[in-house]
């Protein structure tokens, strides 16, 4: 038993879970804007502590349960790209972590119905059946990161609707571009991803951007990507789809993830190829979640200062302890 529950947080990867973690909470927070608005009379109300730890727990899980799901579904390309991994070995039952996955998937839902809020549900459901579709879509070049950033939206959806009862949109544009971002962000960290993988993508006939361009391209590509959450906040800037004012924080906060963002960009292009490409993703990692954590600037900056730091510091305590790239 102790054997299967190593194995099983080992294949969790939870280095990544930060990734689901900001980004739903970016939901959490902005809906706890939106109960401490005492202009107009709105129906959200503060969530308890109790509640936001659920949150925040089943948040950081999600990420690890469906990397679980992930894995069954990719077996044929990680027998190449990463032959180590605990599935592919057989050091970790393929079936019996299957079923352990849909089990705390379900318990996620009893909990969501019974002591959150019934409506976030579907954002549970959506995010898992993403995850699956995202399997299948990362073989159809820019489909798979598409899908993959979507994915990660349905947390922050999470996160806005568990927390109570809500009457508000997310068609409002300065919701729109949020969401947008998140997508965007979500979507060039998974194509960076790409670059370990791409000989066993190639030889399992997945067809990712980098597989389909080839390297030479993809990682000219690597650098013109890097700017493109930069562009799009601009973009969204100048449609004037940012309802509240930008602050020091965010703008501090903005400054250090393009800087990141771009050395990540600089990383791929140098080391396309070979062992730099699985350290470099600690770099990938760090850009992706401070950018969404940067987001949450906008609503409560001493929050977006703590989590930026911490997620910057915690991702590579993480990701220190998963050092075998083939695992």
């Amino acid at each position: 038993m102790m054997k299967f529950l190593k194995e099983y947080i080992k294949s969790m990867r939870l280095y990544y879970s930060f990734v689901t973690g900001i980004a739903g909470w970016i939901g959490v927070a902005y809906y706890e804007l939106l109960a401490n608005h005492h202009v107009e009379r709105t129906i959200e109300v503060l969530p308890s502590q109790e509640k936001k730890i659920v949150i925040l727990i089943m948040l950081f899980l999600g990420w690890g349960v469906n990397q679980i799901i992930n894995d069954y579904l990719g077996l044929k390309e990680d027998r190449i790209n990463a032959p180590d991994r605990p599935m592919v070995t057989g050091e970790l039952d393929a079936n019996k972590a299957l079923f352990v996955s849909l089990a705390i998937l379900s318990t996620s839902i009893v909990m969501t119905w019974f002591y959150l809020q019934p409506i976030a549900i579907i954002f549970i459901i959506a995010g898992a059946v993403l995850n699956v579709i995202y399997e299948f879509a990362k073989g159809h070049g820019i489909f798979g990161n598409i899908v993959f950033g979507l994915m990660i939206t349905m947390a922050t959806f999470f996160g806005f609707y568990a927390c109570g009862p809500t009457q508000a949109s997310f068609l409002a544009p300065h919701r729109l571009a949020a969401l947008i971002l998140i997508w965007i962000i979500n979507g060039l960290m998974t194509f960076y991803t790409y670059f370990k993988d791409y000989e066993g993508d190639k030889a399992a006939g997945k067809n990712t951007l980098v597989v389909k361009y080839g390297l030479d391209n993809a990682r000219s590509m690597a650098i013109f990507a890097t700017f493109l959450p930069t562009i799009a906040f601009f973009i969204f800037k100048a449609l004037d789809m940012w309802a509240v004012k930008i602050n020091s924080t965010f703008i501090m906060l903005g400054c250090l993830t393009m800087f990141m963002q771009v050395w990540t960009g600089l990383l791929y292009y140098r080391s396309p190829t070979g062992t730099a490409t699985y350290a470099s993703l600690k770099t990938n990692f760090r850009a992706c979640v401070c950018g969404e954590a940067t987001i949450i600037a906008f609503f409560n900056p001493d929050l977006a200062l703590w989590l930026f730091i911490m997620s910057y510091m915690f991702v590579e305590f993480l990701f220190e302890l998963h050092p075998n790239a083939k695992s």
